[in-house]
């Protein structure tokens, strides 16, 4: 959250503060306080490097509003906030000490959320290894029918987002996601006995009920350790699990699938059987390695937790000092409906709505019938599965490129926006292509579409920055993530059966929606930055006293305050 308050942050500062200001509190003059670290910006360059260059025993502490008397009572932590006991606006601490922590925080924290995920991909990618051994067929289905089972998945999925967010936001995220992946992990190797259309289109609309509501569930748990530039990052991290499950499941397939005829069975039977496994196992350890805070580590099986009291004050004060309102809830309080609606009504979120309905559109049929065109043009089984790992490791690769360009640039909208330049030309590729193109040629075009810049972990990022508060960042992770959801229903519309093989009319579609994405990402960077504009003309307009005096008694909230920036 960008403000433009006061923040003692040198020596030379604080002696200026001292003409107007003679204490910070009640008990502590200006003259005690320590001084805090060079603000980033000072320091240069790409985040992730500052701290291997310079004094690693240099103060690393951040400016911020709680080094202003008057915000710091505005923002300070409420009594129900869990890590209250260990806010302290004196604290301060060394690069050294923030580096070792945060890597420390990777390993016992994000690991963990990554293999959590794996697991969610793991049972979403089955589905199209399953395509490549005659699953179709042996259920008596047309590619109409899968359709209809990918847009029900998707439709429960978005339906459960919501929901499945109040119910973690009430009983914690702790609780609720791995009680979340035991739930869908017995649905998906139930579809070991799946018998034909009907028990197919159920079992996708159990799973969409049971995964909905994961990703912004885990998302705002990893919220409670990291700031929100680090989450950017490793939101990149985290969405590689999902490439690497595309990779394990073609591996796994290709060994499991060779089961066929044990038993009497096809071997797409005993992959649904043998992941759902793993991620039943997944799902019970997860209780163990997901503690409900920072602070709150210590367990019967846990006695020491994983945090010393100062590494409990580095990361809470680091988090709240980074973003203030991440306080402002306890991590086991729910929301009422007249606070819903208030978030669901913030017109200032709807452009990012608006580009996670359509973003993803232009890839997602490619993708999604990848497997399925393979086969189409005459590869095997095991080639279909072999030959759909190029286009993950390219995934991976553009994946973490974009995230750290969104970092160098400071640009959400330029980062994203390259997913639909990178699309455009591709699409247009594979409408000129017919029935005499060579095989290897229509899968290399393919191959590079699927293999596209996933930019939905700097859009899911770029929400939560502008959402400002835990309760309104409850709310908007769902909705952003419901939007992508509902553009994951049209894209199942897009490549239909009396278009096949090659789609050209759907790609025809595709090629126009890119097109429109381009001109939604321009009008959404003009949209903030002229809100920006405009709240910083009236705020630079005001004198320090009439800016303490509107923070006092101003009844905006969140990202409606005149001092709150948003990102683009």
């Amino acid at each position: 959250m960008s403000t433009v308050l006061r923040a003692y942050s040198t020596a030379a500062d604080l002696s200026k503060a001292k003409d107007s200001d003679s204490k910070l509190s009640d008990s502590v003059s200006l003259e005690q306080v320590p001084s805090l670290g060079a603000p980033i910006e000072e320091k240069g360059g790409f985040s992730l490097w500052r701290r291997s260059r310079g004094d690693l025993d240099a103060i690393a502490t951040q400016p911020s509003v709680f080094d202003d008397p008057a915000a710091l009572e505005v923002y300070r932590p409420p009594p129900a906030y869990e890590s209250t006991h260990r806010f302290d606006p004196f604290a301060r601490w060394t690069w050294r000490e923030e580096t070792r922590l945060v890597r420390k925080v990777d390993v016992l924290i994000m690991i963990w959320a990554w293999i959590m995920f794996f697991a969610l991909d793991l049972d979403r990618a089955n589905i199209s290894q399953a395509n490549t051994d005659d699953f179709l067929e042996d259920l008596g289905m047309t590619t109409n029918d899968f359709n209809t089972g990918n847009m029900l998945f998707k439709v429960c999925f978005l339906i459960a987002e919501l929901p499945s967010q109040l119910v973690s936001k009430r009983i914690g995220p702790d609780v609720w996601i791995p009680s979340q992946m035991i739930l869908w992990s017995i649905v998906s190797l139930a579809q070991f006995w799946l018998s034909g259309r009907g028990s197919f289109l159920a079992t996708r609309c159990l799973l969409g009920f049971m995964q909905g509501g994961f990703i912004p569930d885990v998302i705002l748990y990893l919220s409670y350790f990291y700031t929100r530039r680090e989450l950017t990052i490793r939101l990149g991290w985290f969405w590689v699990s999902n490439y690497v499950a595309s990779l394990v499941s073609a591996f796994l397939a290709t060994g499991i699938l060779k089961m066929g005829g044990l038993g009497g069975k096809a071997g797409w039977r005993y992959m649904f059987l043998i992941e759902g496994g793993l991620t039943l196992l997944i799902g019970v350890v997860s209780f163990y390695m997901m503690p409900p805070s920072p602070t709150q580590t210590k367990a019967w099986y846990r006695p020491k937790g994983w945090f010393t009291e100062r590494e409990e004050t580095i990361i809470v004060n680091r988090v709240l000092r980074d973003d203030p309102t991440k306080s402002d809830m306890h991590n086991r309080e729910g929301l009422s409906v007249l606070q819903i609606l208030k978030i669901l009504k913030d017109w200032r979120m709807w452009p990012i709505y608006i580009l996670g309905l359509t973003h993803m559109i232009p890839v997602t049929p490619p993708q999604t019938y990848l497997t399925l065109s393979l086969r189409n043009l005459g590869f095997n089984t095991t080639q279909s599965n072999l030959l759909s790992i190029p286009s993950t490791v390219l995934g991976i690769i553009l994946l973490l490129a974009v995230c750290y360009l969104s970092e160098v640039v400071d640009s959400r909208v330029v980062s994203s926006v390259i997913l639909q330049f990178w699309a455009l030309p591709l699409l247009i590729a594979l409408y000129t292509f017919n029935k005499d193109t060579s095989q290897w040629v229509y899968y290399t075009v393919v191959t590079l579409i699927t293999g596209y810049p996933y930019v939905h972990p700097i859009q899911v990022a770029w929400a939560s920055a502008n959402s400002s508060g835990v309760g309104t960042r409850t709310v908007s992770a769902s909705a952003y993530n419901m939007f992508v959801q509902a553009g994951g229903v049209v894209s199942s519309y897009i490549y239909r059966t009396d278009d096949s093989p090659l789609y050209r009319r759907g790609n025809k579609d595709l090629i126009a929606i890119a097109c429109m994405n381009i001109a939604l990402y321009f009008l959404t960077w003009l949209f903030y930055r002229t809100i920006n504009k405009r709240r910083a003309r009236v705020w630079d307009s005001m004198t320090p006293e009439e800016q303490e005096e509107y923070l006092d008694k101003t009844k905006d909230m969140g990202n409606q305050r005149l001092n709150f920036r948003f990102v683009y």
